[in-house]
């Protein structure tokens, strides 16, 4: 891969290597802008397919409201490390265990947000160990598998990277729609070349792991509702997903503040990011009390 950064950082954003016990992985951190009280510090999980980048655009609003925003590429994820044949490596709870690790590396509690699959990872750390955290946020992600549609999308993909390279399945990939369409969650944040250099990034044995995990997993909201700290559930007004009406009854089952931002969809990161954003920094503040 090359020493070119695929995507730009936001403004005042430093891309480095979080070094933990568990490994190196690829961070974006954003500091507290110039001249805000620091408030605590977020560390941010993407979703399937995606990277730290998916939070791009959350970084400058959420800094002058005083959050650190660190975002990371999970093992195996764009510029993260991580084996590329053994999907017993991206097993849920070695995913949660590298989570622990980074909040440990940071030397702080900090506020955890997933968004998809990440936020089914952030759930898992939670229920191993919530001492590490202040709250935990779950966009767009909710109580068990992926909608019986997104299942077979899922399906089709794990079939092709069983007969095909990861770089055929991309060719396969755009001619199922322009590129607008096929970007996932970083639609409008890089062209089709970076998104392209992304995909090639991922390992093809976390794909199929957690490719797998979306379809299997089990509903562990009233384990997590147990679990002492603040929840936030927040999404877009339409979700294929998991169905808006879905997230509401998780929210209500969690005792969660619910954020439905309108005009987004599954990624109100990308979507919608300045009402997300304030969604967001307003749920901190009241957690920080």
């Amino acid at each position: 891969m090359s020493s070119q950064p695929v995507f730009a950082p936001p403004p005042g954003a430093r891309a480095y290597r979080l070094r933990t016990p568990r490994g190196e992985f690829a961070v974006v951190d954003s500091p507290v802008a110039a001249g805000v009280e620091p408030k605590g510090v977020a560390l941010m999980l993407p979703g399937f397919t995606g990277s730290k980048e998916d939070f791009s655009l959350l970084h400058e609003p959420l800094a002058a409201r005083g959050y650190r925003v660190v975002a990371v590429d999970g093992r195996g994820q764009f510029e993260s490390d991580g084996p590329e044949d053994d999907e017993a490596a991206y097993a849920q709870e070695e995913l949660a265990r590298d989570v622990l690790a980074q909040a440990d590396a940071l030397g702080t509690r900090v506020h955890l947000l997933g968004h998809s699959l990440g936020g089914q990872i952030a759930r898992a750390a939670v229920l191993l160990d919530h001492s590490p955290f202040r709250s935990l946020t779950l966009v767009a992600s909710g109580p068990a598998q992926i909608s019986d549609s997104q299942q077979q999308r899922v399906k089709l993909l794990r079939d092709a990277l069983a007969v095909m390279s990861m770089a055929e399945v991309w060719q396969a990939i755009l001619a199922m729609g322009p590129p607008e369409e096929v970007g996932g969650p970083a639609r409008g944040i890089g062209g089709v070349e970076q998104l392209r250099r992304r995909w090639l990034g991922n390992k093809p044995a976390q794909l199929l792991a957690t490719g797998r995990q979306l379809c299997t997993e089990p509903d562990r909201v009233a384990e997590l509702a147990a679990v002492p700290l603040p929840f936030h559930v927040l999404s877009g007004a339409h979700d294929d997903t998991w169905p808006v009406t879905l997230l509401d009854s998780m929210a209500v089952r969690l005792g969660a503040r619910r954020t439905v931002v309108p005009g987004a969809e599954h990624s109100p990161n990308i979507d919608q990011p300045l009402p997300t954003a304030r969604a967001l920094a307003d749920f901190w503040d009241s957690a920080n009390k």
